[in-house]
């Protein structure tokens, strides 16, 4: 498909970005690159006898070269261990045995189809954003599945298709990190980051709920603000569609429906049997003062959600007839995992790059010299914190995948503002709006091409300039926005998840 050409500055700018970052490498072959050059990095520091002190202790530490003895026997030897003992690998793959599962019964596609479907007209454009948003359960394919059936949605009512369209790219790429549930992408960012934590003398972790409260705050804010662009903005713009297409959408059927009714009884049985399990006396998933944070409770946060979606996918499948016996549930989440494949083979090589980071102390010393020239200059407030909000949203136009950016950024940027105070969960939500914000207008992002085309069965003449102008509008507010949330949630002291705050 040929692009559409323009001659503005914004065009130049991101066909400068396109250029860019279409020279980089697979992810894969990125950290392959990026070990070696932490290797190459250790040795030349490691000339120069450069030490640091952790904050708070008193022992000097140096950069240890991996060029040497020591190190040639540290990569042989931890290889297998870096892989297998990298956090992030088990947690997402338990996820994906229930998330996977709801997803290859249908439950997550039915659920999304239904939402949209049955809104009423005045509320149509908030359920699109709504549903595309709660997408992400259903990983990158919610980007396949919401913008064409908002578009027809919106052609079927009168509305202009591209409005649709648009509202439904715009919450699945902008408002991917959220939800109002745990999902895979809290199990993947906050295993990275506990990843990182545990190489520092300290008890302090990131878990998958440690962002939650924001994020059930950030589906309701996205929800208004991106309906708000779509109707007075987007729409706008756009006028009235003249086109002619023939395009009719799928109601879903009656055993669809029957089968999401069995499963939101599935879960309501779920979630009130664990409440009832809390309330217990002396309850085994509470602490030893009767609170849960800390608690067993938060610790076995991810097998409680894999059973949840495990339950409720087999309430839907069974009653759908997906799952005729014990071995079709077998059989899909053998297929789910076959999803990851990708996903294993990056995280291989990304755990890779992080333990040589680590095991040099390269990390730990750019990250206090960084915390250190921030406190010689006077600036640790949060304006540091909204500073990287904006560089992470810039680096996110040349990395489309959230998780190895946040593996190229964690190692430095967590540390760095915990020697400043912060808590590593705050920092993770904000790098989290900032690597949502700008999905949608990253020439980098795949799924772009895709929904280009979807929006050329209502628009021959459309290109990437036309698609990039659309999307312009939602990328920009949501940023703006999600900042503002999160500087309320900042000075008005709420949590972002359970025990979270922004200092430590």
């Amino acid at each position: 498909m040929k692009k559409q050409e323009g001659n503005t500055k914004l065009s130049k700018l991101l066909n400068g970005i396109e250029r860019v970052g279409n020279k980089l490498p697979d992810p894969f072959i990125l950290f392959v690159y990026l070990a070696v050059g932490v290797i190459i990095l250790s040795w030349i520091i490691s000339l120069f006898d450069v030490t640091f002190t952790l904050p708070g202790k008193e022992e000097e530490m140096a950069i240890k070269n991996l060029i040497s003895g020591e190190g040639l026997q540290y990569m042989l030897t931890s290889m297998l261990d870096n892989f297998v003992g990298f956090k992030p690998l088990g947690i997402v793959l338990a996820m994906m045995l229930g998330i996977g599962l709801a997803d290859k019964v249908g439950l997550i596609e039915t659920f999304i189809k239904n939402t949209i479907l049955k809104a009423p007209k005045p509320l149509i454009t908030y359920a699109v954003i709504f549903t595309g948003i709660l997408g992400n359960l259903a990983a990158d394919a919610a980007f396949v599945i919401v913008p064409p059936l908002a578009a027809m949605v919106f052609y079927n009512v009168g509305r202009h298709p591209l409005a649709g369209l648009a509202a439904g790219f715009a919450g699945v790429g902008s408002g991917f990190t959220a939800n109002i549930l745990v999902t895979n992408t809290d199990a993947v960012l906050s295993g990275i980051s506990s990843e990182v934590m545990q190489t520092l003398d300290t008890a302090v972790t990131v878990t998958p709920v440690d962002n939650w409260y924001f994020m059930i705050a950030s589906v309701v804010v996205l929800s208004v603000t991106g309906a708000l662009i779509t109707e007075k903005v987007v729409e706008p713009r756009l006028g009235v569609y003249q086109g002619n297409v023939q395009k009719e959408f799928e109601d879903t059927t009656q055993v669809e429906r029957k089968g999401l009714r069995n499963a939101a009884i599935a879960s309501l049985i779920y979630i009130g049997l664990l409440v009832l399990a809390i309330s217990l006396p002396n309850s085994a998933l509470r602490n030893e003062q009767g609170g849960l944070v800390p608690s067993p409770f938060l610790d076995g946060i991810v097998p409680i959600i894999m059973l949840f979606f495990i339950t409720v996918a087999v309430a839907y499948g069974v009653t759908v007839k997906k799952i005729e016996s014990t071995r079709s549930i077998a059989k899909f989440m053998g297929e789910a995992m076959k999803d990851m494949s990708g996903f294993i083979v990056l995280i291989f090589a990304a755990a890779q790059f992080i333990a040589y980071f680590e095991w040099t102390n390269i990390g730990s010393w750019l990250a206090v010299s960084g915390a250190e020239f921030l406190e010689s200059v006077g600036v640790t407030g949060i304006v540091v914190v909204i500073g990287f909000v904006f560089l992470t949203a810039l680096l996110n136009l040349l990395v489309f995948s959230g998780s190895a950016q946040w593996a190229l950024e964690a190692p430095i940027f967590l540390k760095m503002f915990y020697f400043l105070g912060y808590h590593p969960a705050f920092i993770q939500a904000a790098y989290r709006i900032a690597d949502s914000s700008t999905n949608i207008i990253t020439p980098m992002n795949p799924y772009i091409i895709i929904v280009l085309a979807f929006m050329r069965e209502y628009d021959k003449k459309a290109g990437l300039g036309t698609l990039i102008a659309l999307m312009l509008p939602y990328s920009v507010t949501f940023l703006l926005v999600w900042i503002v949330l999160l500087l309320a949630f900042v000075f008005l002291g709420i949590p972002f998840g359970p025990g979270v705050e922004v200092y430590l």
